[in-house]
Formats: C-alpha cells, structure tokens, sequence
C-alpha cells in the first residue's frame, strides 16, 4: 500500500469526512513536505485538529502518524530512484564516474545542510545556550537514537576542557538523572523531531524541576520545542526513510562546534588550564 500510497487516497478520497478530505487536500499538494512535519505542525497547516489525522491514519490502514510520513517517503523514494536512475544513464552511460556523482552529490548535502543551519540560528537563542552551559553546576548530554551520537559527540569534545558535560545514553538512567537535576544543571538535548514519547516524558520531567532544557531539533514548532528554554534549529530536511544520516548530523556538528568555540571564549583562563592539563595527561599514553 505504501508504494501507491496517494492511488489508495484518491480511491477512498469519497468516503472520508469533510475535514479529512481538507486533510487529504493539502496532502496531496504537498506530499514531500509532509514527512517532515510533526503532527501538529501539520494539524497547523492543513487547519484540522490532531484527532482528525489520527482517525485520517487509522481510516487510511496506518497504525499512527508516523507510518504516514514512512508510507509518503516510501513512494517519494521509489519515485526519485527512477527518476535517479535515469538521469544517471542519460549523464553517465558506462557509470564510469558514479564515485564521482557520489561524492558530488553528497557534499552538496552537506554544504546545503550547514547553510541552512546558519541562517536559521538565533544569535539571542544562541547567546542564552552559552550562557547557560556556562554557568551549569552540570551539563546533560542526552539524545535518543540517532540523536544519542550527537549527544555523545557533544560529551567528548566539551570534556576536553570541563568536567561538567556528561553523557548518558541509556534512557532509563536519563530519566533517573534527570529526577535529580536541579535549576543549577542543564539538560542539552538532540532529538530531529522533537516529538516522541520519550523525549517528551523526559523534558516534561525536566520542566517539572526547572531545569533549563536546550534543545537541538529541526523542528521550532515540535512539542518538545514547546518546553525547551532554548532551541537551536538544524537544517536538512530527512525523511523517514533516510533517518539517521550523515547530512542531517553536518548541521548539528556546526552548532555544537560553535556552542564550544563560544564557550571557550567565555571561559578563557579555565579552558586554557583544563587544555595544558589534558594536552600533558595525553601526552603520557604516547609512545
């Protein structure tokens, strides 16, 4: 069903409520755009409420609304693959050059994803999230899914001038760790789409102790944008299907690079004594 996806909506398009075919309606002229919302960004846009995209999936044969977005991606995808295919033979008859397009292709991706990234960041947002990191008791570095390498990565590199920043990844020990957190710690979260059930359980629980959450998402208007202090928008539209690639984590990378670049700024004297210090530590497992 997936594949022909949009065959079965207009098929069934008779037998669906008003409200639903207004749903339907902006499905159709914007069936790409779609997989990158979360369902109340597109309960916003196609002006109906969520309990008509719920009861739209369930009419429609889908457990939820993320098999929605999984079943649009699916014929987007197959879609782009022929189209892929045959604009590659049509360029490259004999594909001598296919590490070439490749390669090509993907540093577009990526230079596309890091200027997105930069002209969606909020200097103010920006300012706060240092401010923040720099005057935290401790820093939580927690991330689900593909989200957890970010928070990881985001871990390692600030732990080579402070001992504050820590990872954790199981989510479990997240929420233990978060139950004792306090206004003086922060919780730096990565979540692409800010609307999954555990992200939201877990910031819920931060709110509930005021402990300022930064959220790093590509979604302002997610619901776990709605409880974070502050966000921090990456670029690179990912569908459902490409969750978890390395386009998507550029965007990321840069806003955590230039969080630590600001931070050291803002740190001077201690992120020189913690650098000696970590650089003659090192030095010694050398041979």
């Amino acid at each position: 069903m997936a594949g022909s996806f949009l065959d079965s909506l207009t098929e069934r398009y008779s037998t669906l409520t008003r409200s639903e075919k207004k749903l339907a309606g902006y499905i159709f002229a914007n069936s790409t755009e779609v997989q990158y919302l979360s369902i109340n960004s597109l309960a916003e846009c196609s002006g109906v409420s969520e309990a008509t995209i719920t009861r739209f999936c369930q009419k429609m044969g889908l457990l939820g609304y993320n098999n929605l977005k999984i079943a649009l991606a699916k014929s987007d995808y197959s879609f782009n693959q022929r189209q892929q295919v045959s604009e590659t033979m049509a360029e490259h008859p004999k594909t001598d050059d296919a590490l070439g397009t490749i390669s090509r292709e993907l540093f577009d991706s990526y230079v596309l994803s890091i200027r997105e990234t930069i002209e969606q960041l909020s200097p103010d947002s920006f300012n706060r999230a240092v401010d923040l990191l720099s005057n935290a008791r401790h820093v939580y570095c927690f991330g689900q899914g593909a989200g957890m390498v970010m928070a990881m990565e985001t871990s390692a590199l600030f732990s080579t001038i402070s001992p504050n920043f820590v990872h954790i990844s199981d989510s479990h020990l997240q929420i233990i760790h978060t139950a004792l957190a306090t206004s003086e710690d922060v919780i730096l979260f990565f979540s692409y789409s800010g609307s999954t059930k555990d992200v939201q359980e877990l910031l819920n629980l931060a709110r509930e102790r005021s402990v300022p959450i930064i959220l790093i998402t590509h979604f302002p208007n997610s619901p776990a944008a709605e409880l974070a202090e502050v966000t921090l928008v990456c670029g690179y539209n990912e569908n459902p299907i490409h969750a978890g690639s390395v386009s998507a984590k550029m965007g990321q990378l840069l806003l955590i690079d230039c969080l630590f670049q600001a931070f050291c700024s803002n740190n001077p004297q201690e992120t020189l004594a913690s650098r000696v210090a970590v650089s003659e530590a090192v030095s010694r497992k050398l041979l």
